[in-house]
């Protein structure tokens, strides 16, 4: 069985980053924590895990700057999203689930071009 290793980008790192400090006085920021440490050992069990975009959805920026060709979303506490995607390590037999971002329903929607209503 493949190795799966988890991998925070820097955007998803800073946002991790800014939830633990807020978490030990909010507890909806504890809460969204909890959310992101569970369902990444969900996809370390199950790389699939997470709800796959299509292809045509994906946003272009992920394209060019991660150059990837698959992703997957994952819902979190609060309505916050947690995108990933999957690579794997050529040499070794391990795959990398890099997770590209984490926020808010907001932030979710301007990143895929969704109308608030």
């Amino acid at each position: 069985m493949k190795k799966i290793v988890v991998v925070l980008s820097s955007e998803a790192k800073e946002a991790f980053d800014e939830l633990n400090k807020k978490a030990v006085d909010s507890k909806i920021d504890a809460s969204i924590l909890r959310s992101i440490k569970t369902k990444i050992e969900f996809i370390k069990t199950n790389p699939m895990y997470g709800d796959p975009v299509q292809k045509n959805l994906i946003p272009k920026e992920y394209v060019e700057k991660y150059g990837i060709n698959n992703l997957f979303h994952v819902e979190l506490a609060a309505f916050w999203r947690m995108d990933y995607t999957l690579k794997n390590n050529g040499n070794q037999i391990e795959i990398i689930a890099f997770v590209l971002n984490i926020f808010d329903h907001k932030k979710y929607n301007q990143k895929y071009g969704y109308k608030n209503k």
